[in-house]
């Protein structure tokens, strides 16, 4: 499983945009395959952060979002409202167990 969590700030006044961009693409990247989760959170500490959560089945499910036309145009929308460079980390992960 390959988890990536993304981190990025924006004006205040653009935040609202960013997460509906985000919210609009969302069931789409839902629906690729191998994806397990995409998630949006505004920060709490601030009116600026925003950190997506993307869990995958693998590597490669990961990259084929990363060159879909999903991704594209999130970047479009989001790259010029961003006061900073965004924060890709990533990891590598195992399933241990799912609790419900």
């Amino acid at each position: 499983m390959l988890i990536a969590i993304v981190d990025f700030d924006t004006a205040a006044t653009d935040r609202p945009a960013a997460l509906a961009q985000l919210d609009r693409e969302g069931a789409l990247v839902r629906a690729m395959p191998g994806n397990v989760a995409f998630r949006v959170h505004a920060c709490r500490e601030n009116d600026t952060g925003i950190t997506i959560v993307h869990e995958w089945t693998d590597e490669t499910s990961f990259a084929g979002y990363q060159r879909s036309e999903s991704f594209a145009r999130s970047g479009e929308v989001l790259r010029p409202m961003m006061t900073g460079a965004p924060v890709s980390r990533r990891f590598r992960a195992e399933l241990v167990e799912t609790v419900a």
